[in-house]
């Protein structure tokens, strides 16, 4: 069973930059593609970024290319979410997922993740 723990939400000004971590444990980390998501109230969950197991291949929403970073640290289990030049419009309560099928190519659909985290709300205030 994996169990994934995000951690690094917070406040935040409007410009400013935010770097979430979500650590990983109970699986084999290496072999899944790993996902952030963000969701608001009212509001589906929304695809943020993806990277592949090793790492070679990511992927990011188009609003926010050029702002986030995803990587992912397999030795520590690990995988972030750079966020700089934060819009309120990022407000939201973020999500860790891991992918259900191993080495499977990037999915932007929440129903291919199997394992999710239980949230890190992140607030961008103007």
């Amino acid at each position: 069973q994996v169990q994934l723990v995000e951690s690094g939400g917070g406040l935040v000004q409007a410009g400013g930059s935010l770097r979430l971590s979500c650590g990983a444990s109970g699986g084999t980390f290496n072999r899944n593609t790993m996902g952030w998501f963000r969701q608001t109230p009212g509001k589906d969950r929304e695809f943020v970024a993806a990277i592949v197991p090793y790492g070679a291949t990511t992927a990011l929403a188009d609003s926010v290319k050029g702002r986030f970073t995803i990587s992912r640290d397999n030795v520590k289990n690990t995988v972030y979410l750079q966020m700089n030049s934060l819009k309120p419009e990022d407000t939201a309560v973020y999500y860790c997922a891991a992918d259900s099928i191993p080495f499977r190519a990037i999915s932007r659909k929440d129903y291919d993740y199997e394992y999710w985290g239980q949230g890190t709300q992140v607030t961008v205030s103007s």
